[in-house]
């Protein structure tokens, strides 16, 4: 079971604040460090000191670390070109020296739309559909020739298609809870699909369905990465926990209910349920940034467990 670090940088952070906590999760052994793609705080609390840029971000860790699997759950296909996009990815992969990977989807938080002014269009699926077709061309195509799309809403002229990533294929991530199109667009583009913030009955439902579409397009359902993102919340007591559940403004119980929360060993026999029904990663939402205490006692007494 890999875990990964996974931050909501869009709640507050500044980019000095994402390096420490990305130096600790390779320090500590943890497997990747991720961060959302968002402009604007959701819920309680004033964003200060203001968002980040996801891809900024990853480009300036990409310099910083040495080991660790950098990416985004998820890049929101809204805010960027997808030529755009495929230049910005290959370079950040090849600036990490081969570590990065593109979680893409549709994108969904109209309020951070209007506040800087992105246009928030109607049909998104379809969009993204086509952005990952364009993104993953654009990196397959040789040195030499060129790429071409012509679709509903991206059109592409004699692309040199470059930069490379220095990768061969950059593992492209596609998450979610839709039953139907999130599957089979998984199945067609996708090295990893991730199920964010759902219970052991609900991802081994979805994680079926992304099996049966894989088979049905010609892949073994085997084929790809089953992972979730869950948040996390994690002490060596009650007391520490309740204290770090008040930290982010949750209840401990609805934490155990909808998260990994509690003891280590009450997280590990949780993330046993998830190992059970498929799971071969967990994202673990931190989202107290400055608490590198926690990541520690995960390290020392949750991941200890899991090798």
């Amino acid at each position: 079971m890999d875990l990964r670090i996974f931050t909501e940088p869009q709640q507050g952070a500044t980019y000095d604040t994402l390096l420490t906590v990305a130096k600790a999760t390779e320090d500590l052994g943890f497997d990747a460090f991720f961060r959302s793609d968002h402009y604007l705080k959701m819920g309680s609390g004033d964003g200060l000191p203001g968002p980040t840029d996801a891809w900024i971000t990853l480009a300036g860790l990409a310099r910083e670390t040495r080991r660790i699997r950098l990416g985004t759950l998820m890049t929101a296909g809204t805010f960027r070109l997808p030529g755009v996009l495929a230049i910005q990815v290959a370079q950040v992969d090849q600036m990490s020296g081969g570590r990065v990977e593109l979680g893409l989807g549709a994108g969904w938080f109209a309020e951070e739309h209007a506040a800087y002014g992105i246009p928030f269009p109607k049909e998104k699926f379809g969009r993204l559909e086509e952005q990952l077709e364009i993104v993953t061309g654009l990196w397959a195509t040789e040195v030499g020739r060129t790429f071409d799309f012509h679709g509903k809403y991206y059109e592409l002229k004699e692309s040199p298609a470059l930069p490379k990533p220095a990768q061969p294929k950059i593992p492209v991530l596609i998450g979610g809870h839709g039953t139907t199109r999130t599957p089979r667009l998984a199945a067609q583009y996708a090295d990893e699909f991730n199920m964010p913030f759902a219970s052991v009955e609900d991802s081994e439902r979805q994680f079926a369905r992304v099996r049966a579409a894989a088979e049905e397009a010609g892949r073994k359902g085997d084929d790809l990465v089953y992972s979730n993102a869950l948040v996390v919340c994690v002490g060596k007591d009650d007391q520490e926990v309740a204290r770090r559940a008040a930290a982010i403004g949750r209840e401990v119980e609805e934490l155990k209910s909808n998260g990994l929360a509690g003891t280590p060993a009450e997280v590990v026999e949780k993330i046993g349920r998830y190992n059970e029904i498929g799971t071969q990663r967990i994202y673990l939402q931190v989202l107290d940034l400055h608490d590198l205490d926690h990541l520690e006692l995960i390290s020392a007494q949750v991941q200890s467990q899991l090798s």
